[in-house]
C-alpha cells in the first residue's frame, strides 16, 4: 500500500512483528458497513459511479460472507482487517475497489471500526447484565424468608434477609449498566470523514454517514478524532467495574459453599472435583471469576499507559487498544453468562442460615437501640451494651439468659419488653426505614427490580 515511497519490502520480522490480522479480524462486519456508507457518500459526490456502487457494495457483502463462512484467507503480509478487505474487493471488482480508500485513512476508518464494534458489543452487554440481576431477583423470590447474619469485618453484624444481600448486588450491577449506557453516548460519535489527521480536500457528506450508520453525532475536530481511544479506556473501565462486583459476589458464594458457612449449595453442573479427593465439590466459577478480575484491572491499565504519552495524532501505539478491549469483552460476556445460570441453580440452605443468625450477639445494636428510645445517650447505650456483652461472654450465659436483674445492674432503663427484641422476625420487621431490610421493604424492591427488568 506504500510501494510508491519504498524501494524494498519489509523485513518479515517487521511483518509478523506489525500485523494485526490475528486478532483485528473480528471488525470485519463493522469495517465492510463502514466501507459501504463510505462508498454510498463517494457515489454522493459523484466520486464513483452507480454501477461502481453497486459493484462494491455486492463485493464487500460477499467478502463478508465469505468470512462468515469460513472460507476467507487472511494474509499476514496486508496487516490487518482493512487491508485483507481493501485488496480482496480489488481482486475480485477491479478499479472499482481501488478507488474505495479516496478520501479515507486507516486512521479514522479504524476508529470508525472500533466505534461501532464498542457500541454494539457494549449494547449487548447491557442485556446481558440485566439476565444476571433477573437471576439474582429470581433467587430472592425463590428464598423470600431466608435470614442469614450481616457481616462486617467477615464478623457476624445483624441479622438480614437473604434476598436484602443478594438485592445488594443487584444494585451494583444497575451501576454497571447505568456506565455503559452512558459511555455509549461517548463511543456515538462518527469519525470518519477525518482522514489521516487533517480531512480531505475531497469533502463528502459526514451527516450523511453519520445517518447511514446510525450515529447520533460527528467527531469536530480532525486530529482528536482519529487519535481518541478514550472510549477504549472507559469501556474498559465499566467492564473491570463488572469484574469487580462478580469478584465481590464470588467471594461470598466461596464462603457459603464452604463446609464451615453451608449456607448454599451449587449446582453440579456448575461446578467441579478434585483429582486426588473424592469428596470434593468445588466453586471454580466464582473462583475463576475472582481470578479473571485480575485480567479486566490489567486491561485496563494496559490501555491507559499506552495512552499516556502519546503525541498528537496517530501513533502505531493504538494497534495496542485492540487486544485488552476484544479480551476484556469476551472474558466479562463469559463471566456474566455463566454467572447468571449459576445462581439460577443455586440453593439456599435456610436451616444452617437460620442457625447463624442464632448468634445472641446479632442483637447487640437492637438493644443499644432499646436504651436510646428509653432516653438514653447513644454513647451511654454503646457502652452499657458493651459491658452486657463482657458480661455475657465471662459468664457464657446468652443475652436471653441473662436474668432481669442483671441488666437493670447496668441500666435502670431495662425492664422485661427488652426480651422481645430476641426474636429475628421482630428485629427485621423493624429495620423499616427505605433502604433497610424488613421484609415489606425487600418484597417491594423485588416487585420494583422485577418490572424494572422486564
Amino acid at each position: 500500500m506504500w510501494k510508491g515511497r519504498f524501494q524494498s519490502e519489509p523485513s518479515s520480522l517487521l511483518t509478523l512483528y506489525g500485523e494485526s490480522i490475528s486478532f483485528d479480524w473480528r471488525l470485519y462486519k463493522h469495517d465492510i458497513l463502514g466501507s459501504i456508507a463510505h462508498a454510498k457518500a463517494l457515489n454522493k459526490e459523484g466520486i464513483i459511479s452507480e454501477e461502481e456502487l453497486t459493484s462494491i457494495t455486492e463485493g464487500l457483502e460477499s467478502i463478508g460472507k465469505d468470512i462468515e463462512g469460513g472460507t476467507f484467507e487472511f494474509d499476514t503480509s496486508l496487516e490487518d482487517i482493512h487491508m485483507n478487505i481493501e485488496s480482496a474487493l480489488t481482486e475480485r471488482i477491479g478499479d472499482a475497489g481501488a478507488k474505495l480508500h479516496t478520501a479515507r485513512s486507516r486512521n479514522d476508518q479504524v476508529s470508525l471500526d472500533m466505534r461501532m464494534y464498542c457500541k454494539e458489543e457494549l449494547s449487548h452487554l447491557i442485556s446481558e447484565v440485566k439476565n444476571l440481576q433477573n437471576s439474582l431477583v429470581a433467587c430472592c423470590e425463590r428464598f423470600p424468608d431466608a435470614v442469614l447474619p450481616g457481616y462486617t469485618h467477615l464478623q457476624r453484624g445483624q441479622p438480614v434477609l437473604f434476598a436484602h444481600h443478594l438485592l445488594a448486588y443487584v444494585e451494583m450491577l444497575s451501576r454497571d449498566t447505568d456506565r455503559l449506557e452512558d459511555a455509549i453516548k461517548r463511543v456515538d460519535v462518527m469519525p470518519l470523514g477525518s482522514g489521516a489527521l487533517a480531512g480531505s480536500t475531497i469533502p463528502l457528506d459526514r451527516n450523511f454517514i453519520a445517518e447511514t450508520l446510525g450515529f447520533s453525532k460527528i467527531s469536530q475536530n480532525s486530529m482528536d478524532a482519529v487519535s481518541d481511544r478514550d472510549f477504549v479506556a472507559e469501556g474498559l473501565f465499566c467492564l473491570a467495574m463488572i469484574g469487580l462486583h462478580l469478584s465481590r459476589i464470588s467471594e461470598d458464594i466461596i464462603l457459603w459453599a464452604s463446609a464451615e458457612f453451608n449456607f448454599i449449595t451449587l449446582g453440579d453442573q456448575h461446578t467441579t472435583g478434585s483429582s486426588l479427593m473424592p469428596q470434593k465439590k468445588n466453586p471454580d466459577i466464582a473462583e475463576l471469576t475472582r481470578g479473571k478480575t485480575g485480567r479486566l484491572n490489567g486491561n485496563l491499565i494496559s490501555i491507559m499507559t499506552t495512552l499516556k504519552g502519546l503525541p498528537m495524532t496517530y501513533n502505531r501505539d493504538l494497534q495496542e487498544d485492540k487486544e485488552p478491549l476484544f479480551d476484556s469483552i469476551d472474558t466479562i460476556q463469559n463471566a456474566v453468562a455463566i454467572f447468571s445460570e449459576m445462581i439460577q441453580a443455586m440453593n439456599v440452605n435456610t436451616e444452617s442460615t437460620l442457625k447463624a443468625c442464632s448468634d445472641p450477639f446479632l442483637f447487640a445494636t437492637d438493644i443499644a437501640d432499646y436504651l436510646v428510645l428509653k432516653g438514653v445517650p447513644f454513647r451511654d447505650a454503646h457502652e452499657i451494651v458493651g459491658k452486657l456483652t463482657a458480661h455475657s461472654i465471662e459468664k457464657q450465659t446468652s443475652f436471653e439468659e441473662i436474668k432481669l436483674d442483671e441488666y437493670k445492674s447496668l441500666s435502670n432503663k431495662f425492664d422485661e419488653t427488652v426480651f422481645e427484641l430476641f426474636d429475628i422476625k421482630s428485629a427485621l420487621d423493624s429495620r423499616a426505614a427505605i433502604g433497610a431490610p424488613s421484609p415489606k421493604n425487600v418484597a417491594n424492591q423485588i416487585a420494583q427490580w422485577k418490572k424494572k427488568l422486564s
